[in-house]
C-alpha cells in the first residue's frame, strides 16, 4: 500500500515543523567554494518566529552577511580566544586577562551562548559587578568594571572581525558605568623628593630613584634597562623594553606602547650613573666566577649581577620611607614622609614639568604616552593650574605695558 504523506510536515516558502518546534531553511553561498547550499535552522517556539527569523536570514544572505548558528558558549569563546592570541599579548597583561575573565566574566554570562549575549545582557553584567562582583560579594570599583569592559570589547570585537560568528559587537553598545578619570594626586612636594633621594642615597640601588625622579620612566623601564641603552656622554638614555612580574615570576616584555623611545638626562643624573657602574665593576671583581651578569648586563642589578625582581624596588623605597621616620638613634623627623610608590616619582616628574610650562608634547614623550591627549587627560589638574598662572602673567604683562 502505498504510504500515506498526509502526517508527513510539508515545507512552505522555507518554513516547516520538525518534531514541536518549527524550523526555516534558506540558501546560503560558501566563500569557500562559492556554491550555494540549503542552510536548515530549528527551534522557533512557532511558526511566525521561524518565518520573522528566515526573512532576515534571507535579507543578510543576499547581503553576504549571513552567520551561521553557533553552540560556542561565552566562556568557551573567551577560552579559545586568550589561546589564539598568548603569542602577541603581553605575559603581565595575558595573566590579568585571564584573573579577569575568570573572576568577574565566567560566574555571570560564560555559560551562555555567544550569539545569545545582546547589549543590554552585557549592561546587566557590569551593573552587578558594580553592586556585588568584589570579594565576599562587596561593589567592585569602577577601573576594574573598566578593564573588563575593554577584555570584552576586543574578544566580541574578534568574534565579528576575524571568526565571524557575530554580526555586530554587543560590547560595543552596552551602557557601562561612568565614573571621573582618577587625577593623580600629589603625594610628594619637590623638597619632599629632595630629603629621600638623601635619605637613600647611601644604598647600592640610588642610581634607581634618581633616574626614575629625573626621567618620569616606569620601574619595569628602567629594571629592563642595559648598559648598551645608556649613552653617559649624550646625556641620554635609550628605553626598549619593560619587566614585569606574572604569577610571582619576573617576565619582560615591551614597552606599554610597544615602542622604543630616548629620554634625556642631566649631567648630574650622569655622574650618579657613572659612579653605580663603577660600582656595579667594582661588585663584579669582588665575586670573581660568581658574577651571573651577561656581556651587556642590566644597569640595575643584584650583586652577583643577575636581574632584579621588581617588588625589590617598592619594598626598599618603603623601607627607607619608615627608616627615615622612625630613625634607631637620634630624634624623628618633625615633618614625616608620606608613604610613596616608585610610580609617584613619575607623577611629581611630570607634575613639575607641566607646571614649569614645558609644553605637554615634551612631557608626554618623555613619559612615553603614545599621544600628547593622554597626558592631558592625566593630568588636567596640573594643565588647569598652569592656565590660571598663565592668565595672571598675561595680565602683569599687560599692566607693565600699559
Amino acid at each position: 500500500m502505498p504510504k500515506d504523506n498526509a502526517s508527513k510536515p510539508k515545507l512552505r516558502d522555507g518554513v516547516m515543523k520538525r518534531g514541536k518546534t518549527w524550523s526555516y531553511v534558506i540558501r546560503v553561498t560558501d566563500p569557500e567554494t562559492g556554491l550555494s547550499k540549503p542552510k536548515w535552522v530549528g527551534g522557533y517556539a512557532s511558526e511566525d518566529e521561524a518565518k520573522a527569523a528566515r526573512d532576515e536570514a534571507r535579507v543578510k544572505a543576499r547581503r553576504g552577511e549571513y552567520i551561521d548558528r553557533n553552540a560556542i558558549t561565552v566562556g568557551e569563546y573567551l577560552d579559545q580566544w586568550i589561546e589564539a592570541h598568548e603569542v602577541e599579548i603581553k605575559p603581565r597583561t595575558l595573566a590579568s586577562y585571564r584573573t579577569m575573565i575568570r573572576l568577574y566574566v565566567k560566574p555571570h554570562i560564560g555559560g551562555m551562548r555567544l550569539q545569545a549575549v545582546r547589549p543590554a545582557t552585557v549592561s546587566k553584567l557590569y551593573r552587578d559587578l558594580r553592586a556585588h562582583g568584589g570579594e565576599g560579594g562587596k561593589p567592585l570599583g569602577i577601573a576594574t568594571v573598566t578593564r573588563t569592559h575593554a577584555i570584552l570589547r576586543k574578544a566580541f570585537g574578534d568574534a565579528v572581525l576575524v571568526d565571524e560568528i557575530l554580526p555586530s559587537n554587543p560590547v560595543e553598545r552596552a551602557k557601562r558605568p561612568r565614573a571621573d578619570h582618577a587625577e593623580p594626586g600629589a603625594v610628594w612636594s619637590i623638597e619632599q623628593l629632595r630629603t629621600f633621594l638623601v635619605a637613600v642615597r647611601r644604598h647600592r640601588l640610588f642610581a634607581f630613584y634618581r633616574l626614575a625622579a629625573y626621567t618620569g620612566a616606569r620601574r619595569g623601564e628602567l629594571l629592563n634597562l642595559r648598559w648598551s641603552n645608556v649613552d653617559l656622554d649624550g646625556l641620554r638614555i635609550t628605553i626598549t623594553g619593560s619587566t614585569g612580574v606574572v604569577a610571582g615570576q619576573r617576565v619582560e616584555g615591551t614597552t606599554k606602547s610597544g615602542r622604543s623611545r630616548v629620554v634625556t638626562i642631566d649631567a648630574e643624573t650622569a655622574a650618579v650613573l657613572k659612579a653605580h657602574r663603577k660600582a656595579q665593576v667594582a661588585e663584579k671583581l669582588l665575586v670573581g666566577d660568581e658574577w651571573k651578569g651577561a656581556e651587556d648586563g642590566y644597569v640595575f642589578a643584584t650583586t652577583l649581577g643577575e636581574p632584579i625582581h621588581p617588588d625589590s624596588v617598592g619594598w626598599l623605597m618603603t623601607k627607607t620611607i619608615r627608616a627615615y621616620n622612625a630613625p634607631k638613634d637620634g630624634p624623628r623627623p618633625a615633618e614625616p614622609l608620606p608613604h610613596a610608590r616608585v610610580h609617584d616619582l613619575r607623577h611629581i616628574h611630570a607634575t613639575a614639568l607641566l607646571l614649569a610650562r614645558v609644553p605637554v608634547h615634551i612631557v608626554a614623550a618623555r613619559l612615553g604616552h603614545a599621544d600628547p591627549a593622554i597626558t592631558l587627560r592625566v593630568y588636567a589638574h596640573v594643565v588647569r593650574s598652569a592656565e590660571v598662572s598663565a592668565a595672571e602673567t598675561f595680565a602683569a604683562v599687560m599692566e607693565e605695558t600699559g
